[in-house]
């Protein structure tokens, strides 16, 4: 790793020395825009690749941000279903694509790996308000392009921050709403400095109570970018990072909670940090997650010629942190404390669970383009290690602690992972162009120490060598574009599909067979697409009905499953001030034959339940969007709506363990001043779910048999009814 650090730091310098060589005269914001290009444009997709893909753009990301975390923002886009702990949009968030889960979609930050390591998840609350620093984001569905980091088995979603701003500016925004969100956001620029320099910085605080009960949350982050420009090399500094304290909202409400009917009907229930004194139901105070996460990526971007770029990006991401919870009537030896002779085996405790990671590696990519091909050659090389370890930090009636900080569990993952790729776009005719691409990635990955599970040691060797390739063929002509693609990806599975499963449950990598064929027609008053795919797996990954301590399902590979619908897109400018845009997916998300195992409390073993064809859990068969936007001078006018399908929350398709189908709308209005003493001024206002619909996005469920009779455990994301966020901007 070091050496190829070294030789990363030398194509550098070599560009930067090659430039001072070569110098201009004058830098133009064309020249500025295209070599921010190159930092992000082996990562990208454009209209000419027979791929699948939307973009949101600085204007509509604008629009949207009102304080809400990147799954919401992406919500009205094609095949997306969006959801929240709080309720509300704000800490804990997440999104799922084609019905997966963000452990197998592809984040990346202007070409850098953002899902962790080991668990493959993406974690907004460590990048709370990241949409105030970022260009625009790419959401490649299906397999996507070769991007670094893990396959794609659903989506890719790329975000690309903020080129420098050559003229200096300063903005202050500032937002209040339901639930005591507040968000304030400083940012500002230098402009170009001595015709070479660059700088640009931004400071967010996000507060908020949540709509479920103590879900309320304080996050901030920062932004920081130093660009220096020569001739036609940036070299490109960016730090960001964030600290978050989230009260925990993990468990979801109990289903029987939810019936209106009900003397315990309550939708904002959060049963985590529950304790009891003399039957007094409490609620402890430091039921917590704390997590502090710092980024920093230099990025060297040259133009050699008018053919011929190349980009190096070094990159190290530092975080730790701990959750903090009340654990009632737990056994001593779980947590490896001693037992004295007469005294109790369990007892009431208060736990922190640890990691401390570090994340760093180079990426590297030349791409040439002319008249009629585009080619990227690319490669990586990537490591993280991990450190998890857990404290036992009070105990109600056990032995005295050996120390303050008793550890009773550490061990460390180390995770190596490398690829090289290339892909080309060949111009065959004035109509048709070819895609072929091929990305080679191997893993190494160790998990070694002590687990958090009494008398358990971790001692885990795996590798694994992967061959993704992808092609297809592209139709273009006036305002038609039709496509056709196939792909094959590969991932390993995630650090808990191995410390949470049994030794003669290892699981194996999963495979996907992504087979697409899309069209769309463009035209200055109206636009439609329709987009078929097939995506078909081998040894999927899937819900196995049991749940984590932090509300993770488990998970087990499945050999025979598969997901195809077809995405449907369309707009329409209806007037001069009106617009009408939609989405609509409609698919079908199957197991082709299941087995349930449910565990049988009387006997200590499982039940076996053979289903067959079976609906993947959390999958609806149906996903629509609706957007009306109104604009006439200084005024705009928003109203958005979404359909989303009954979702099941396991893998029996049962209608008592599903989510209810939900439509759900917002409204959003803006205004904007243009006072002599300053640039502008608006104010936006948004009111989500305007219709107050009473609708849950998320959940869990454990089933079990005791007694003879079937029972079961489940918790249910649900999501805040009327709500608002008022916005006002300054900029100078």
């Amino acid at each position: 790793m070091k050496s190829v650090l070294l030789c990363a730091i030398a194509l550098m310098a070599n560009a930067t020395a090659y430039a001072d060589e070569n110098p201009t005269d004058s830098l133009s914001i064309s020249k500025n825009v295209n070599l921010d290009e190159v930092v992000v444009s082996a990562t990208r997709v454009s209209s000419r690749m027979p791929i699948a893909y939307s973009e949101l753009s600085r204007t509509e990301l604008t629009k949207r941000n009102d304080g809400q975390s990147v799954p919401f923002l992406l919500s009205l886009t094609p095949s997306v279903v969006s959801t929240s702990d709080d309720g509300a949009g704000i800490g804990y968030t997440g999104f799922r694509i084609r019905g997966t889960d963000a452990a197998r979609i592809n984040v990346t930050m202007n070409g850098v790996p953002v899902n962790d390591s080991e668990s493959h998840g993406v974690f907004w609350v460590n990048m709370p308000d990241i949409v105030s620093s970022v260009d625009n984001i790419q959401i490649q569905r299906g397999a996507g392009t070769s991007m670094n980091g893990g396959a794609a088995f659903g989506a890719t979603v790329a975000l690309q921050t903020l080129a420098p701003s050559l003229e200096p500016y300063f903005e202050y925004s500032t937002s209040a709403g339901s639930f005591n969100t507040m968000r304030n956001t400083v940012k500002g620029g230098t402009g170009l400095l001595n015709n070479h320099f660059v700088f640009d910085a931004r400071y967010s605080v996000i507060n908020s109570d949540g709509f479920i009960d103590r879900a309320n949350t304080n996050m901030q982050s920062y932004f920081v970018s130093g660009a220096y420009y020569v001739g036609s090399t940036l070299i490109k500094l960016q730090t960001f990072g964030s600290a978050e304290k989230t009260y925990q909202a993990w468990n979801g409400v109990p289903s029987y909670m939810l019936d209106k009917n009900s003397e315990h009907y309550n939708r904002t229930y959060n049963s985590c940090g529950e304790y009891y004194v003399d039957g007094v139901t409490k609620y402890y105070d430091n039921q917590t997650d704390n997590y502090w996460q710092r980024h920093y990526h230099l990025m060297a971007s040259h133009v050699l010629n008018q053919h011929w770029s190349m980009n190096a990006t070094l990159h190290y991401t530092q975080g730790e942190g701990y959750y903090e919870d009340y654990r009632n009537n737990q056994r001593l030896r779980n947590y490896k404390l001693p037992i004295i002779e007469g005294s109790a085996d369990r007892t009431d405790l208060i736990r922190r669970k640890w990691l401390d990671n570090d994340f760093y590696g180079i990426i590297y990519n030349t791409t040439y383009k002319s008249e009629g091909l585009d080619m990227t050659f690319g490669a990586a090389a990537n490591r993280y290690e991990g450190y998890h370890f857990g404290r036992v930090m009070w105990s109600k009636e056990a032995p005295i602690l050996p120390d303050p900080n008793y550890e009773y569990y550490r061990n460390k993952g180390v995770k190596d992972d490398y690829n090289a790729f290339a892909k080309a776009t060949y111009l065959f005719s004035r109509l048709f162009s070819g895609y072929a691409d091929v990305q080679y990635r191997g893993i190494d990955y160790s998990i070694k120490g002590s687990d958090d599970k009494a008398g358990d040691n971790v001692d885990i060797n795996k590798n694994w060598n992967f061959l993704n390739p992808k092609a297809g063929i592209n139709f273009h002509s006036g305002g038609h574009r039709a496509f056709a693609s196939f792909a094959m990806a590969n991932r390993e599975p995630t650090r808990k599909n191995f410390t949470e499963a049994a030794d003669y449950e290892r699981p194996t990598h999963e495979t996907l067979f992504d087979y697409e064929l899309g069209y769309t027609f463009t035209h200055p008053t109206f636009s439609l697409g329709a987009n078929l795919y097939y995506m078909d797996y081998d040894n999927q990954l899937i819900l196995s009905g049991k749940i984590s301590e932090i509300g993770e399902a488990l998970t087990t590979n499945i050999k025979d499953s598969y997901r195809t619908g077809i995405e449907l897109t369309a707009g329409v400018r209806i007037v001069k001030q009106l617009t009408w845009s939609g989405n609509a997916t409609f698919s079908r998300n199957r197991i082709k034959g299941f087995t349930e195992y449910v565990d049988d409390w009387d006997t200590g073993g499982q039940v076996e339940n053979y289903i067959g064809s079976t609906n993947i859990a959390l999958s609806p068969d149906v996903v629509a969007n609706s957007v009306f936007e109104f604009s006439t001078g200084a005024f705009s006018a928003g109203f958005n709506s979404q359909y989303v399908g009954r979702q099941y929350l396991d893998n029996t398709s049962s209608k008592r363990h599903s989510l209810d189908a939900y439509f759900i709308s917002n409204l959003r209005v803006g205004y904007v001043f243009f006072p002599r003493f300053m640039k502008e001024v608006s104010l936006d206002v948004a009111v989500n779910n305007i219709f107050n619909e009473k609708y849950e996005s998320n959940g869990w469920v454990y089933s079990y048999y005791s007694g003879g009779e079937r029972g079961f455990e489940d918790g249910i994301f649900t999501q805040a009814g009327t709500n608002a966020m008022a916005r006002l901007t300054f900029k100078f």
